[in-house]
Parts: C-alpha cells; structure tokens; sequence
C-alpha cells in the first residue's frame, strides 16, 4: 500500500470527498413537471395525510445525518466542527460506498445536552436516522438517551456502540477458540470513554461477569469518589490501583486509551491464550509484535489495517443503518447490536472469498487466531449484519413495515452488492 503523506491527503480532500446527484431523470419539460410543480404537490398532499408516507415518497428512508460537535474528534480531541468536517464527510463517504446509504454531515456549532438535542429533534423530519458521532464524554450518553426516547426514527452514537459491536463480535469467536466460558474470564478495559463503557455493557450482556475498568487515574474502584454516574456503575470492591495490578490473571485486554500504556511486563501476566485489543491509533497501547515477543498463544487486534483483526466501524454502522432502515426502524435497540455482532461473529467461519484474500495480498486467511472479525472488505458483511439488523427489529416490534420474508430480504441485499438489481424488497 503507498505511503500516506501530507500532500497526498490533502490533495484528495480538496473539494470535498461526496457530492448529491439526482435518483431520477430531469431532462425534459415533462421530467421537470414531475420533478417539481405541478406533480410534486400530489405526494405532498399524500403526506400531509399520512405523515409516515414521506418514507415512502422522499429519500428519508435512504437518508441519515452524520451530527459531531467536534469536541472528541478520532484521536485528534475537541478541533471543533469545522476542523471535524473532513471526518464526517468521510463517514457519510463510508455510509455510501458500504451499505448504499445516503448521509450528509452536520457539523454543529453549539456544544450544550440541550441544544445539540434541540437542533437534532429539529433537523428529524428530514431523515431516517441519526448517526451521533465524535461528541465528548459523557454528554454523548444522555443526547443519545434524550433523542432515543423523543424520536421516531433510530438514532446510534457510533462512537459508543461500533467498537462495541465489532469487538463483541471479537470475543464471541476467541471464546470458541480458547474454549474459555463468558462468565468465567476476567476482563481488563484501559479507557473509561464513552466506548469503554459500551463496550463493558455488551460483554456484561454476552454474560461476562468480572469486568475491571481504568481511567487515566487508575482502576474504577468503589473507593473513588471523582466518578461520573457512568463510571461509578463499573466501580467494584478490589485491592487493584492502577493498570498494572488490574492485569494480573486477566483473560482479556481492551485498550481504548493511549499508546504504549501496556507493557510486555503486564502481557507476560496475563491469563494463558488472552486476548489483547489494542485499539489507541494510530500508535496502539502495545504493538502486535511486542505481544507476540513473549506470548505466542495471545490472540490481538488493533484498530489498524496493517496488522490482523482490526477493529474498524466500518464492519458495523453502514450495514447496521441499512437493515434498521429498510424495515423503517424507529430505534436500535441492545438485541438489534447484539444480532450484529453476532453476525459478524459467525460470517468471520465463512469461507474468505478469493476477492478479500487478493485485497489483503494474502491467499491463507481463514477463521482462527489471526481472522476472528470479517475484513472491512468482504462485501458479505452487508448481507449478514443487515438482515440479522432487521430481523432483530421486526421480532422485537420496532419496525414499521408489517410483513417481513427474512430468506427474501438476503437475496435482495446479495443483489444489491453484486449488482443485479437496485435491492428494495422492503422500501
């Protein structure tokens, strides 16, 4: 792969990375007419009547928002929402060239739980969902909560639940390899953010037990009382004070935090075959080859491309909106993440198609300790984490659509990625 280099990269942003272009013809007298007035009135009227018709006559079922305030950007902190753009344009990139869904980014300039409330109640009627995305701890929690309740439509802090997702998806297929039991492993997460904590509810509900959470002032304990109320829920009874004591026996390590806080000295302590996620970028809390120095049974993903197993969001959010989509959703509920991750967990046993292994320039990739997630890559993810999205939703009664043919839905979405035909069973 080339190297990335400053210039490169701006010359590919200039302009801006997506564009709009019309879905239907306008290039007659007639198509205008259509397109406008006189015929635009008639679905206008349609939906003045029947409000949840302007899924059906307008592109909201096809449309999210990608909202930042620009104050917890990837690694690069509170740059604000100008400087943020770039990012969410990418989203909105990644949202297309993924799932064929259309997103525009809103870049906010207000920082308030109220007023990014305010503005995203406002901006609702326009689209079929929301992607909250790089808004700072912990305000991001309650927005997400305020707007998951207020709204109709789903609303998803990707920030929160993409690493979630994908590294339950993760630990779901290390605890088949090592033949370890959820409930029975120790699991150490370095990052008490809003991932950190996602991340620590979802194996909290795959049935993990023994969860020890760090910030940058050491082990959550019950002893400290400079804890939030999302911190103070993952604060337990334990001798441990800092990252180094916590690690001791631990199956499972997750770094959402800074690089090069874990050691080899604390790996070498760690319970046989664990698993480390290193995810700090682009320099992770400890390299995959310092692991592999003094470990060889560990099982590691970064949030890299240049190394095995990266978690990358990009296995989750599109494919996630599109099957919340097309069975018009009106939230994503804990089992819509959960049927995700299973998802994913059980595509990555699949055979690899030969297409990922020439991507990857490598012909020997298959399920094991090196490919325990799909590659961002395998055009299948859509079809697997789509239709496991809207199944989820239709059996718990949040979809909008009354009749769902879950065999009939994949077939449209292999046809959508494969391109034989636009793939609308359910729109």
């Amino acid at each position: 792969m080339p190297k990335v280099t400053k210039e490169k990269a701006l010359k590919y942003h200039k302009k801006g990375k997506i564009g709009i272009e019309p879905t239907k013809p306008c290039d007659t007298q007639y198509d205008l007419s259509l397109a406008y007035t006189p015929g635009v009135a008639y679905p206008c009227l349609e939906i003045a009547k029947d409000k949840a018709l302007s899924f059906e006559y307008t592109n909201r079922a096809n449309l999210v928002a990608v909202v930042s305030d620009g104050t917890a950007v990837l690694g690069l902190g509170n740059i604000g929402p100008l400087a943020a753009k770039p990012v969410m344009e990418g989203k909105s990139v990644l949202f297309k060239k993924f799932a064929n869904v259309d997103a525009f980014d809103i870049e906010l300039d207000v920082h308030s739980v109220e007023e990014i409330v305010a503005v995203c109640k406002a901006i609702a009627p326009t689209f079929g969902g929301i992607n909250l995305e790089d808004i700072s701890a912990p305000k991001c929690f309650e927005i997400e909560k305020i707007l998951q309740e207020a709204l109709d439509i789903p609303v998803f802090h990707d920030d929160q639940h993409g690493t979630a997702i994908i590294t339950t998806a993760g630990l779901i297929n290390v605890l088949e390899l090592t033949g370890k039991k959820a409930e029975e492993i120790k699991v150490v997460v370095n990052g008490a953010g809003a991932a950190g904590i996602s991340c620590a509810k979802m194996y909290q509900s795959l049935g993990v037990k023994n969860i020890i959470m760090c910030d940058s002032k050491g082990v959550l304990s019950a002893e400290r009382t400079d804890l939030n109320s999302y911190k103070a829920a993952f604060a337990i009874q334990t001798d441990a004070k800092n990252l180094e004591e916590a690690i001791e026996g631990a199956d499972m390590f997750l770094g959402l935090s800074t690089a090069g806080v874990l050691t080899k000295e604390m790996v070498a302590k760690m319970a046989p075959n664990p698993v480390v996620f290193a995810l700090a970028n682009p320099i992770p809390e400890i390299f995959p080859e310092e692991i592999k120095a003094i470990r060889e049974d560990a099982i590691i993903g970064t949030g890299r491309s240049d190394y095995p197993n990266q978690v990358n969001n990009v296995l989750g959010f599109p494919s996630i909106f599109r099957g919340a989509l097309d069975v018009g959703a009106k939230k994503i509920t804990e089992g819509m993440k959960m049927a995700a991750a299973k998802a994913l967990a059980a595509l990555a046993k699949e055979t690899v198609p030969h297409y990922v292994k020439t991507a990857y320039c490598n012909q020997h990739i298959a399920y094991g300790k090196e490919y325990i997630i799909p590659l961002p890559f395998h055009k299948e993810i859509l079809i697997w984490v789509s239709s496991a999205v809207a199944k989820a939703a239709f059996e718990e009664g949040v979809a909008r659509i009354k009749h769902y043919d879950h065999e009939a839905y994949r077939k449209e979405l292999e046809c959508l990625i494969y391109g034989f035909s636009e793939g609308k069973v359910l729109r």
